[in-house]
């Protein structure tokens, strides 16, 4: 009877001290409070009360690094917040070396962004986020290292600016945009005025193509009935009367020198 109680007593101390560690796990193994190696995944024994052990997840983990409310270089406040990408590549170093090093990543992931945007300028952190992410990363990456962690990416998630700034950044790009068009435009004017300079020259060497070109015009203008037609006087026409006028201006101004001098005589 004492044998069969003493043989149960000895199959529940081996039950109690199955542990099934899965393939994505392992075992950091401590035997009287000391360190007796990694634990693999499968099933493994674990003495009670001699032996003790934590559960390491190898998987990669995604930390949420909260809005930190940096000042960049040029002294303007912005509300940062990232997400960084890291997994356990010594499960030993995680449990021993760290307290809590998830917790431990994250603030330290907090800390080196804000160093970081406190760095560059506004502009510079706009338009730059992969170069920026990827200086945190390399940061995190070296001091995460004795830990046992490996960080592999660090992604800028939003830059968060102030109400006013946003504002001033609109009417910045709107005006940007209003002097491509005045640009646009100009160069469009200068090209159609040099069309038009093209134009009247070929105009003035042939006779008469001002006059076709006018007779041209007011057809295009007669197929709308709603239109009222203005003739146009060629400016050969204007060009000819005032040739006549100032011939008979000469004209009378010679006559008057003569009549002047018949009455000396």
């Amino acid at each position: 009877m004492i044998g069969w109680v003493f043989i149960g007593i000895l199959v529940l101390f081996i039950l109690a001290g199955l542990k099934v560690v899965n393939e994505y796990e392992r075992g950091v193994k401590f035997t009287f409070g000391k360190y007796s190696g990694i634990m693999k995944p499968g099933w493994r024994i674990v003495i009670p009360i001699f032996q003790s052990w934590v559960r390491v997840d190898m998987r990669v983990k995604a930390v949420d690094v909260p809005d930190q409310d940096c000042m960049t270089k040029d002294n303007i406040s912005v509300n940062v917040n990232a997400v960084v990408y890291y997994k356990v590549k010594d499960s030993a170093k995680a449990i021993i070396e760290v307290e809590h090093f998830m917790y431990a990543v994250s603030q330290l992931a907090q800390t080196t962004m804000r160093n970081i945007v406190g760095e560059v300028e506004l502009d510079e952190l706009l338009s730059n986020r992969d170069d920026i992410s990827r200086k945190i990363q390399q940061i995190v990456d070296k001091a995460t290292d004795p830990w046992g962690i490996l960080v592999e990416s660090v992604d800028l998630k939003d830059v968060i600016l102030p109400q006013d700034m946003k504002r001033v950044m609109g009417k910045q790009a709107e005006a940007e945009r209003e002097k491509r068009a005045v640009i646009i435009k100009a160069e469009g004017e200068t090209a159609a005025a040099a069309n038009m300079s093209k134009a009247a020259m070929t105009l003035a060497k042939a006779p008469g193509a001002l006059h076709l070109r006018t007779l041209q015009t007011l057809n295009d203008l007669s197929s709308d009935q709603s239109n009222t037609v203005i003739f146009a006087v060629p400016l050969e026409v204007l060009r000819a009367f005032e040739s006549i006028g100032n011939m008979d201006n000469i004209s009378a101004a010679n006559l008057r020198h003569a009549m002047k001098t018949a009455a000396k005589k």
